[in-house]
């Protein structure tokens, strides 16, 4: 079986996440960078990552997923700046799960990752209460995803995997 393991990450979370997964596969494997991957033919199993921007999927992921995962053995994981168990992260899931419909689409997995100090600068600054309250957040993100997000990426390579094989 060969998987695949590849990422979008701007500030390095997505990509720290992406580095667990990988290191926990077994078998014939790779890690790209998702700007790196034309398609998914050759692979059995492909690992799709990518941060959430703007409360969604990144343009380029998301016509990535689109065009390229239909009949294909997938998992997808994501980084955010909020902690789980927030209420827009049952959003995000959904349309994920919505724009890869035509793929087997075998779990996903998200994590809190650390948001990048020009965007809580920028948050802090906007006139809407709720995006003040977002930059407010930003410290208790420093340092994720921490060893326990890892683990639990580890985790969840292995489970899919097991799915797969």
């Amino acid at each position: 079986m060969k998987t695949l393991v590849t990422y979008m990450s701007q500030t390095g979370n997505t990509k720290k996440v992406a580095e667990a997964i990988y290191g926990e596969l077994t078998g014939d494997k790779e890690i790209k960078a998702l700007s790196e991957v034309k398609n998914l033919e050759g692979y059995d199993l492909a690992f799709i990552g990518f941060p959430v921007m703007q409360f969604d999927i990144p343009p380029k992921v998301r016509s990535f997923l689109t065009e390229n995962t239909k009949g294909k053995n997938i998992a997808i994981f994501m980084t955010h700046a909020v902690p789980e168990g927030f209420e827009a992260i049952q959003s995000w899931t959904g349309s994920a799960r919505q724009t890869a419909a035509d793929a087997n689409l075998l779990g996903t997995f998200e994590c809190q990752g650390e948001l990048a100090q020009p965007v809580i600068d920028m948050l802090l600054k906007a006139e809407d209460p709720q995006m003040k309250a977002f930059g407010e957040m930003g410290a208790s993100t420093k340092g994720q995803p921490d060893e326990s997000r890892l683990g639990k990426a580890r985790e969840f390579a292995r489970n899919i995997q097991a799915k797969k094989k």
